[in-house]
């Protein structure tokens, strides 16, 4: 050995630590292992605050609806699901929770058939108005009541796809139609009447407008049938 330089046998063959983390290869393998190490890195992070999750069930619901009392009304509720429509595992679930709050109430349940509650306020009320492999889960409610006021709650699982969130739908019983449902069927009855006296308007027009003509066509046929005196 040279002056200035210590050779120490128990240090040949060692590899350069860094921060108590062994890193072997060249310094171009080196290089490429830290970026790809940070990446998965950062996707076990969001994976595990949950950011990386995906629902495979997507409901769709009208939100609020206003039904006069006694009359019938359509829920609609329909999804999208990111494995493929199975009618024979599809499971829709409906529930109703009280306007004025208390425990939700089983209300309709389909799986390969409806199952319509047999019991209690809603018994022989619902009706099943879906169509699975469109994507549609919905009821009708028969002659709603002021009591069936509250949030209707639509949940479906199409296996794999068992998790996602709910739709939910706040229906309004009311005693009498609002004024804005006045207002449009006022507009609705007063348009349809309005093109009714239009179209008559103008077949009466068209009627005179030819009998018109017929009678002008009748008065100039003896008048180029009439010779000039002037000719005798």
């Amino acid at each position: 050995a040279g002056r200035g330089q210590v050779h120490h046998p128990s240090l040949e063959g060692l590899q350069p630590v860094c921060s108590g983390v062994r890193v072997s290869g060249s310094p171009a393998q080196q290089t490429m292992s830290l970026p790809r190490f940070w990446f998965l890195a950062v996707l076990t992070g969001l994976a595990g605050s949950g950011v990386l999750q995906v629902s495979g069930i997507r409901i769709y619901t009208s939100g609020n609806v206003e039904a006069v009392n006694g009359t019938d009304v359509r829920l609609k509720c329909t999804f999208q699901s990111s494995a493929q429509i199975n009618p024979s595992l599809v499971v829709v679930s409906w529930t109703f929770r009280p306007l004025a709050g208390g425990q939700e109430i089983s209300l309709f349940h389909y799986q390969q058939q409806p199952y319509p509650p047999l019991e209690g306020i809603f018994r022989k009320k619902i009706l099943w108005a879906g169509d699975l492999m469109g994507g549609d889960a919905s009821i009708i409610i028969r002659e709603v009541k002021l009591t069936y006021n509250g949030t209707y709650i639509c949940q479906v699982k199409n296996p794999p796809d068992v998790h996602g969130p709910v739709g939910e739908i706040q229906l309004r019983v009311v005693l009498t139609a609002s004024f804005s449902d006045l207002l449009i069927l006022a507009v609705a009855i007063g348009s349809t009447i309005g093109c009714i006296v239009l179209l008559l308007v103008i077949s009466l027009c068209c009627r005179r407008c030819r009998k018109r003509q017929r009678l002008e066509g009748n008065e100039e046929a003896p008048c180029k049938e009439r010779k000039d005196p002037a000719a005798w």
